[in-house]
Order: structure tokens, then C-alpha cells, then sequence
């Protein structure tokens, strides 16, 4: 019994020593992401009101190894600053853009997050490490099952998500401190807009797919009324309605 003990053991080691080699194997590409990501951000701050990031968002950028994120064999491509497929004719968003959109929420560790489009759940594992609680809707039932299961995988437990129609928001877990579209919508959803908290912040890319899309920066005042603020140009894919695929 002792020496299938010591075997189990030394095997647990093992594994993990090359989990932690595995992980070290990216860091220094993860680094070069962050640098990029920090250029970017002062190329574009003009546009988008923030030329640095903030710090606990940049943390979260370092830390969440993308490299999980993304189908087997797009590995080596993980940390490029750019996005990549996902299959169904998904992408996970380009890594500057993910900083950026977490950056425009002005999330605080205590806020409920709702994100419309789990994708490969890349982003919500970055709005993870800010936030206490993170609700995340996919369309695409594969997606969102793979999604969750990567998730679950990489420990993050303050993750809750659905499959379904995000248009319609998540009114069980409403009123939410932020929202997170990463998705271009035609028009900006009222049922988002009703399920802001006042003060919220809806950050979402609004335009079809053959026009120029438009990062929106959209407030909810107490009152009840919104401010809404363009920052950069972008590129999504568009927000399906309808029933899950």
C-alpha cells in the first residue's frame, strides 16, 4: 500500500512538473504579448481616452495562459496579438482588443459581469481575475460546452455559463455592474441597457458586417439615461439571434 502511495505521489509530481515547464514555456511569449498589448494602447490612446492600461487589467492579461483557449495546434500561435478561429466561424478576439474592452468596463473587484459571446471563454477567464462573478452566454452550443470546460479546467470558479441567446441579457442574475458584447450588433440591445445597474457600463462593438463596426463605451446615468461614446474602429463577428445552434 506505502509503495503505491509513493508511486501515485511521484507520478503526481511528475505531471505537474510539466504543467509548470509547459506553463514556463509561454511566459516569455505571454511578456511579449503584454508589450505589445502596452504599444498598442499608447498608439490608440487618443481614440480610446486610455493610452496605459491598468494594472490589475494587464495582471489578468499576463496571467491567463490563452494558449487553453485555443483549438489544438493554434499553441504556438496563442500569444500572437492577433485572433485566431475557433471553428463555427468564431474567433477569440485579438489580445489588445480583450485588454481593451476589460479596460473600458472600470470593473472593481466586488462587480457581477455579464458577457454576450462566450467564444473559447478567453475572455471571461480575463474578467475572471477582476471581478467576483462573471455570467457568459454562447449561442453556439459547442462553443459554450467547450468553453465551460476549459473554464472548469483552468479553475475558475466564479464563472457561471448558459447556453443561449444573449440579445435578451440574463435578467435571472440582473442588475449587472458591466456588460461585455463581443459580438457586433446591428443596434445596441434595450434589454442590455434595462439590466445595467445606473452607473453600469456597456462596452460593446455596434455595426454590421460589411460596414465600419464602432467600439461603443455606453453609461448608464441614475436617472435612467445613457451617454455613449465611440473609441476605435473594429472587427467582429456578428451577434446571432435565435435559437441555439
Amino acid at each position: 500500500m506505502l509503495r503505491a502511495l509513493a508511486k501515485f505521489a511521484l507520478l503526481a509530481a511528475v505531471i505537474m512538473a510539466e504543467d509548470s515547464t509547459a506553463q514556463d514555456r509561454y511566459a516569455a511569449a505571454r511578456e511579449r504579448m503584454v508589450r505589445e498589448i502596452a504599444a498598442m494602447a499608447r498608439e490608440t490612446g487618443f481614440e480610446t481616452g486610455r493610452p496605459v492600461f491598468g494594472e490589475r487589467v494587464m495582471a489578468a492579461m499576463r496571467k491567463v495562459p490563452r494558449h487553453r483557449f485555443v483549438p489544438q495546434g493554434q499553441e504556438l500561435e496563442a500569444y500572437d496579438n492577433r485572433p485566431l478561429p475557433i471553428g463555427n466561424g468564431q474567433t477569440i478576439s485579438q489580445p489588445y482588443i480583450v485588454a481593451l474592452m476589460t479596460e473600458l468596463l472600470d470593473s472593481r473587484p466586488g462587480d457581477a459581469v455579464l458577457e454576450v459571446g462566450t467564444g473559447s471563454g478567453y475572455q471571461a477567464a480575463v474578467l475572471a481575475e477582476i471581478v467576483a462573478r462573471v455570467y457568459t452566454i454562447e449561442i453556439v452550443d459547442a462553443l459554450g460546452r467547450k468553453a465551460a470546460e476549459t473554464l472548469a479546467a483552468e479553475g475558475y470558479r466564479n464563472v457561471v455559463t448558459r447556453i443561449g441567446d444573449g440579445y435578451g441579457g440574463w435578467s435571472e442574475h440582473a442588475p449587472f455592474d458591466s456588460i461585455l458584447v463581443t459580438a457586433a450588433a446591428a443596434e445596441v440591445p434595450q434589454p442590455l441597457i434595462d439590466q445595467l445597474k445606473p452607473g453600469g457600463r456597456l462596452v460593446i462593438p455596434v455595426g454590421g458586417r460589411f460596414e465600419i463596426q464602432q467600439l461603443l463605451v455606453i453609461t448608464k446615468q441614475p436617472d435612467g439615461r445613457t451617454t455613449t461614446r465611440r473609441t476605435i474602429p473594429v472587427r467582429f463577428v456578428p451577434l446571432v439571434r435565435g435559437r441555439p445552434d
